[in-house]
């Protein structure tokens, strides 16, 4: 799942609902219709369904227990990864813990 979307390099894989989201907010509304166009060609959208849901809830729980938490959009994130078994590719330093 690529988090960290680059212009100058391509990556195959998938990207998380979620971070179509992240993306697309930060630009401008001329923008956003295109930019979900080549991001949905070029990478497999993976969305929220139940088995997200539940391992959402299971990082959830073990890092609450161990008291450490990320924030809601990165669990989302790390749960979709873990939930299709697909590799994290990111930067964000929340993902570590």
């Amino acid at each position: 799942m690529i988090d960290n979307i680059r212009r100058d390099v391509y990556e195959e894989g998938a990207i998380s609902i979620i971070k179509l989201i992240e993306v697309l907010r930060g630009l401008t509304p001329e923008k956003r219709g295109r930019a979900k166009e080549l991001l949905e060609r070029s990478y497999e959208v993976s969305y929220l369904d139940n088995r997200v849901i539940l391992k959402y809830c299971e990082l959830y729980d073990g890092l609450k227990l161990k008291g450490i938490l990320i924030p809601g959009v990165d669990l989302l994130i790390a749960a979709t990864a873990i939930a299709n078994n697909i590799t994290l590719i990111t930067k964000d330093r929340d993902f570590e813990r």
